[in-house]
């Protein structure tokens, strides 16, 4: 199984692809790095993944540091999972397309970072460039 993520400061976003299907799943909420850690450590062993796919933000003010900081994070897990980087530009505007009516409640329960992480898997799946 591959899990995308779309890692942000309060939430990450999960989606999961099977047998060439891509689903969001439940968001990791973070209260702080080390138990984040944990939570996504032992989801991607509960799920027996065999690659994690991590948006990066390729454009924008906050490229670096947020990059620095999402390196750092997945620094932080304890595995051996192949872990591979790809752009994550305006991964979360096209997930917030797709659930315009809901935004309000989707930003707020996580889902909406959840379909981000489905956007950033897709862009892999279909062959986008890894950073």
């Amino acid at each position: 199984m591959i899990v995308g993520l779309d890692i942000g400061l309060k939430r990450i976003g999960v989606a999961i692809c099977v047998n060439g299907v891509i689903l969001p799943s439940t968001p990791l909420m973070r209260q702080n790095r080390k138990q984040a850690a944990r939570d996504l450590d032992a989801m991607l062993k509960e799920k027996n993944v065999s690659k994690v796919i991590v948006g990066i933000p390729k454009d924008g003010s906050c490229q670096d540091e947020m990059t620095r900081r999402i390196k750092h994070f997945m620094n932080l897990l304890d595995t051996k999972i192949e872990i591979i980087f790809v752009d994550e530009s305006f991964s979360s505007v096209q997930a917030s397309h797709k659930t315009q009516e809901k935004a309000i409640k989707s930003h707020k329960n996580g889902h909406l970072d959840s379909l981000a992480a489905c956007e950033i898997l897709r862009r892999y799946v279909e062959g986008a460039n890894e950073l």
